[in-house]
């Protein structure tokens, strides 16, 4: 990316501070994480989609990709807009739009919405009746500030409040993810440190408390020589260490479910492994394979591209389209697609 990292910054001292939160495991136990706002955890982009779906390093001069480390969010990418769709499994639908500007030589805002859907669904009374329906639905409304602490570190901070509506009981919670990346151009290196998720519950459905799913997230991204190709290693989960999961064997019957808690397994279902081949700045090629989607949906009856992601971009004239691909199970394809523009060039 262009104009990447400049000068030392005069909010220096506030985000070192930010960026040392961002590096500390300790603040985000492994108790604090549940299954209720995991949708927080799906990609604006299909560039990170197709990556396998975390990556926190990939330096690219599309808005989307900004989402899930605020870090990576910079005055290069001048005025932005962005907009995204994904069909999910079964009858989810999901949709987004951000918009980032430049602020000052230093640094950058952007503001999003995002809406998922999950389709329509039986509603039924105490003794299973059905009485109608209803369509559960989140919708997150984020901003996002980032600003350059040397000329190859980068602090960020967003804010997300969170609404969910599940017929009759809503629920409303405030998140913030805080980001650091350090770049360095003339090797394509990128490291980040991410703690994503931080907030609670202002609102409960009913007498349940749900908390956000906490994460700590590393990762690395570098291309070598002239090869157009760039590698990345993004580790999550790193709140904790057992991520045990069950093999249902052949599908039959008779088959016992079998435990797998093993160093290597847990190791695996911490990493994201990506490649991105990037012939030139106005298309690209994203593979990714995510470990722990693939046992997630250890059944007998899972596709043989479990795990695996893909993704392809390409540019024409002021406008970015990006599509991404993925089928976590024979019976679910999921289907991603991104346009962004930037608005200095458009008006």
């Amino acid at each position: 990316m262009t104009n990447r990292r400049r000068k030392i910054s005069p909010l220096r001292s506030a985000l070192l501070a930010a960026a040392a939160l961002a590096l500390v495991p300790s603040v985000a136990p492994a108790a604090d994480s549940s299954p209720a706002y995991n949708f927080l955890n799906i990609p604006l982009s299909t560039r990170i989609y197709g990556l396998g779906g975390v990556n926190i390093t990939t330096v690219d001069d599309d808005i989307t990709t900004t989402d899930q480390n605020p870090a990576l969010l910079g005055p290069e990418f001048g005025s932005q807009i962005g907009l995204a769709y994904m069909r999910y499994i079964a009858d989810s639908n999901f949709a987004g739009a951000c918009l980032g500007m430049a602020a000052g030589e230093h640094g950058a805002w952007s503001a999003g919405v995002r809406y998922y859907g999950y389709g329509s669904m039986d509603r039924t009374d105490i003794g299973g009746n059905v009485t109608g329906s209803f369509s559960p639905k989140d919708i997150s409304i984020s901003a996002a500030y980032s600003h350059d602490i040397t000329d190859r570190l980068r602090g960020g901070i967003s804010l997300k409040f969170l609404h969910s509506s599940y017929g009759d009981y809503t629920a409303m919670a405030l998140a913030t993810d805080l980001g650091i990346n350090y770049y360095d151009p003339e090797r394509d290196l990128s490291l980040s440190a991410v703690v994503a998720n931080l907030g609670g519950q202002v609102k409960r459905f009913d007498q349940r408390y749900d908390r956000l799913p906490v994460d700590v997230r590393l990762g690395w991204s570098q291309s070598f020589g002239s090869l157009p190709l760039r590698f990345s290693v993004t580790a999550w989960n790193l709140t904790k260490w057992h991520m045990p999961y069950y093999e249902t064997g052949d599908g039959s019957g008779d088959s016992p479910l079998r435990l797998k808690d093993s160093f290597g397994s847990n190791l695996m279902r911490h990493l994201v492994f990506a490649a991105d081949y990037v012939p030139s700045d106005k298309f690209h090629i994203g593979l990714g394979y995510n470990y722990k989607t693939r046992t997630d949906m250890s059944t007998y009856s899972r596709s043989i591209l479990s795990g695996f992601s893909l993704s392809a971009g390409i540019r024409v004239s002021s406008f970015s389209v990006g599509v991404a691909l993925a089928q976590p199970h024979t019976g679910a394809t999921t289907f991603m697609l991104n346009l962004s523009t930037s608005l200095s060039e458009l008006l």
